[in-house]
């Protein structure tokens, strides 16, 4: 039997939904923002760390704006892919 990856967009019987609103910011007149000392540490963000902006877009306009660690995003996108490209390499 396969195990299925849990993350925390997977919810469980222990964690039915992971997503919260953890914080308030407010972005300053250069377009800069702080996130709380509190999140970063718990989501090991470091200074240098790169960040992807990922945003879902309804009727033409961004709703919701995602902040992943641009690492793990390349893994993630590669796992995603990758079955698709090996495909698409054997036709």
């Amino acid at each position: 039997m396969t195990k299925l990856k849990t993350d925390c967009t997977t919810p469980d019987a222990t964690n039915p939904c992971c997503c919260r609103v953890e914080a308030v910011t407010t972005v300053d007149a250069r377009g800069q923002m702080v996130i709380p000392k509190e999140i970063r540490e718990r989501a090991q963000i470091k200074p240098g760390d790169r960040l992807a902006i990922v945003s879902f877009e309804q009727e033409g306009k961004s709703c919701c704006i995602c902040l992943v660690k641009a690492d793990e995003f390349a893994g993630t996108v590669r796992d995603l892919l990758g079955p698709m490209v090996n495909e698409i390499n054997k036709s």
